[in-house]
């Protein structure tokens, strides 16, 4: 009798089978035609299905997409899910108004679209596609009654859930204010809209992941094919097949990320959004799916990826709390929270319960779909079963067994203490002498500090701050590698983030570094005063012994060479960005020599040294080897000479006479560098002329100066003012300085079209491998300087 009834239902197994089988032919439903549990629509290429699903212990019914194999795994897209039908009665269909939507009997219904069309001559299709989008498209016979004319009336990619599939997008329009962007289930078992989404960030050129709306996750700035804080994009990094197409586009009506293929066929990429935080990034293939690439894993401080963002926490908690998965139950003598939540998860526990300070414990109220909230509080006692169902999420600190290790731990630390103790008092009190005297030091630097930029001097409602060494040390995560944003000859240069939650740049004084005490209180004494936009603003100071600190605003988009002299990133640079840059640097240096209360030299002005903001607008920075002048001085004479070769100007490279027009030079030759993208330093184009001026020089005597241009500008530039700006740059770096304009001219040279411009003469530097070296090399210069020359390479410091 048994195995009749297993061959029965062998036999109606396989009967069901072959009847869902049968019911895949189809990619479409039209006008007319009901779509109900049981059937699925199958995409041509016979990758996605679509179909009514089950999901969660309250068995809701669900339309969506899947990937049509026999592996039971997650949708990438559902339609209804935050509104689900409570049996399977439910049917799929499109009216005759050519509106689609999901009904049940009891009178629920939801509306995938409100276009109404009435046309006679119109017919509505749904269709689900090779790419596994999900269209509703009308299609109505032209006058003669033949072709049809097609017009989308909507479709799933408009709709994302949790997964990003290949041709999506996520987007910001800034034209209807739409903004696509991917949210988390609330568990793996349930779809409701979870506690994490996925976007664009409305203000950089990041994806950001938020919690409940606060920012979770960062994922760095876009350069050029991939985001900072995402590898793993390229298809070579996945699998050992054809490459993505990964874009970010940034135009007049928003910003968007997607990414293609160049086939329609297995594997397929995919990004999905977990209700525990994480990013996945995996492929779909014929037999399952690859090892996923996780990514703003920040559940953890231990496994915490780049990007995450530090989460605001009660003054009770640290942040390092860790929460362990028990099994077995509390005992509790005080109130026990609960909150049935079903579209709350297992996240939202958990932040819930940080935020409490007396919360120790939570659980699921739902274990099935791990959906709901129940909590424990400091009174609650746990028990260990391993046979219990439920799983308890238990703080770590307060569990029974680690909480007796913690007594033994202290009483052997407090007999240890106690027999130390008086050995160790003589020599406390020697080295709390030597501290005493060094903390004194510092202070009295501080306080010289204190003094150069008092408000007195630098006017009312200055921000700069004498920060505190601890206060640093928090902000950068002990001077974490991870947030090292790069070298040069100062030292490094760090990420950090205040308590206030304030992005900051420290920059750290080498011990070997050729800037000493003398450049660091000369850069506090001369950027602290000035205020333009063009200009870096400097927000304080730290020293503590050997440290020598300057905090910075931060600038997410680096310096100018990042980009400029990268063939990847140049690309980002387009004409009117150039532009932009160069008019930037231009009223920054006319500010430094004629509009601030201290006429300021700058004499290190590079590629390197101007840093760019989020929204790509220039600021010169790094003022440690900068001048102050008077205002009816016009030149002066150094002993030291320092700065960069091939910005430095030749009365100052081989007299150390420096005046405005030296920094005049200095911007002629990054003018030459920003619209040709080269560097000046090691050009080697023939040996009559081995530097970008001369080259420029060359090309401007026989009338073919386009030749210059920088191809990435082939699409954007203008041609009349190109040429403008390499006359004008050449007129910058003219061998005589009393034949350079100063630069209230230069700006009004870029400005003004109109006006005709002079002819300029041979520029320095432009015959010779190196004018310097032969005087470095005769032993002209060694006499006017006391330690030779301070002269660094070209590359970014």
């Amino acid at each position: 009798m048994k195995t009749k009834k297993t061959i029965l239902l062998l036999l109606m197994s396989l009967w069901y089978y072959s009847c869902l089988r049968s019911s895949r032919a189809a990619d479409s439903i039209t006008q007319g035609q009901e779509f109900v549990h049981g059937q699925e629509l199958v995409s041509a290429n016979q990758i996605f299905k679509l179909g009514f699903f089950i999901r969660g212990s309250f068995n809701n019914f669900f339309l969506g997409i899947s990937f049509d194999t026999l592996l039971v795994i997650n949708p990438v897209w559902v339609a209804n899910r935050d509104k689900p039908f409570p049996d399977s009665r439910a049917v799929l269909s499109i009216d005759a108004n050519g509106v689609m939507k999901i009904e049940d009997r009891a009178g629920n219904s939801f509306l995938f679209n409100s276009n109404k069309t009435s046309s006679a001559k119109s017919n509505v299709t749904a269709t689900l596609l090779n790419n596994g989008n999900f269209v509703l498209v009308e299609r109505t016979l032209d006058e003669n009654g033949t072709t049809a004319v097609e017009r989308l009336l909507w479709q799933s990619f408009d709709h994302p859930t949790d997964t990003l599939l290949l041709g999506m997008k996520l987007s910001i329009n800034l034209n209807t204010g739409e903004n696509l962007y991917l949210t988390s289930w609330v568990s793996d078992k349930v779809p409701y809209s979870g506690a994490f989404t996925l976007g664009l960030h409305p203000n950089t050129s990041q994806l950001f992941i938020q919690r409940r709306g606060e920012s979770y996750w960062m994922s760095g700035p876009w350069i050029g094919k991939k985001f900072g804080f995402v590898p793993g994009l390229t298809r070579t990094e996945l699998s050992d097949f054809r490459g993505y197409n990964f874009s970010y586009v940034l135009d007049k009506d928003g910003k968007h990320f997607s990414f293609s293929d160049r086939s329609d066929s297995f594997p397929v990429l995919m990004w999905v959004m977990k209700p525990t935080g994480q990013l996945d990034v995996r492929e779909m293939v014929k037999n399952g799916f690859s090892t996923p690439n996780n990514f703003a894993d920040c559940r953890t401080i231990e496994n915490a990826t780049s990007g995450c963002e530090k989460q605001k926490m009660p003054n009770c908690r640290t942040g390092n709390e860790q929460f362990e998965t028990r099994r077995g139950i509390m005992q509790t003598e005080g109130p026990l929270g609960e909150v049935v939540i079903l579209t709350e998860g297992l996240s939202d526990c958990d932040m819930k319960c940080r935020n409490n300070c007396s919360c120790i414990a939570y659980a699921s109220t739902n274990p099935d779909d791990q959906t709901g909230c129940q909590f424990w509080y400091i009174g609650s006692k746990f028990v260990e079963n391993s046979e219990s169902r439920q799983e308890i999420y238990l703080l770590a600190s307060n569990q029974g067994e680690r909480r007796r290790w913690i007594w033994v731990i202290i009483l052997v630390s407090v007999v240890s203490g106690i027999l130390l103790l008086f050995s160790l008092t003589y020599f406390c009190w020697k080295r709390l002498k030597l501290v005493g005297n060094a903390k004194a030091s510092d202070e009295n630097i501080l306080l010289e500090f204190g003094d150069l930029t008092s408000s007195e001097e630098h006017g009312k409602g200055s921000e700069f701050q004498l920060f505190s060494y601890d206060s640093i040390m928090s902000a950068t995560d002990n001077f974490s590698p991870m947030n090292k944003l790069g070298e040069g000859g100062f030292g490094p240069v760090y990420k950090g983030k205040l308590q206030e939650g304030q992005e900051i740049a420290v920059k750290r004084l080498s011990t070997s570094s050729g800037q000493g005490l003398k450049e660091f209180k000369n850069e506090i004494g001369l950027i602290a005063k000035l205020q333009h936009m063009n200009l870096v603003r400097l927000l304080g100071c730290c020293i503590k012994g050997e440290e020598k600190l300057l905090i910075y605003e931060y600038m997410p988009n680096k310096s100018l060479d990042f980009f400029l002299f990268d063939p990847a990133r140049r690309e980002l640079l387009d004409w009117k960005k150039r532009i932009n840059i160069i008019e930037g640097v231009a009223q920054g240096l006319l500010y430094l020599h004629k509009y601030s209360r201290l006429r300021v030299i700058h004499r290190d002005l590079k590629a390197s040294n101007i840093l760019l903001d989020a929204e790509m607008n220039p600021k010169i920075s790094d003022f440690g080897m900068a001048r102050i002048f008077g205002r009816n001085d016009s030149e002066a004479n150094t002993n030291r000479i320092v700065g960069t070769y091939g910005y430095m100007s030749p009365e100052y490279a081989m007299e150390g006479i420096f005046s405005v027009k030296s920094d005049v030079f200095s911007f002629g030759v990054l003018l030459l560098e920003i619209v040709s993208g080269r560097k000046n330093s090691g050009f080697n184009r023939t040996d009559s002329h081995v530097s970008l001026t001369g080259y420029a020089w060359d090309l401007w005597q026989k009338n073919t100066c386009t030749e210059l241009m920088d191809p990435m500008l082939a699409a954007s530039f203008s041609e009349i003012s190109f040429l403008r700006f390499i006359q004008v740059a050449l007129l910058c770096v003219q061998e005589s300085a009393a034949d350079r304009p100063n630069m209230l001219d230069v700006v009004s040279m870029l400005n003004n079209e109109t006006v005709p411009l002079p002819t300029p003469q041979q520029p320095a530097f432009s015959t010779a491998r190196s004018l310097l070296v032969e005087e470095i090399s005769t032993g002209k210069i060694e006499s006017c300087s006391e330690n030779g020359l301070s002269i660094s390479a070209m590359e970014a410091r």
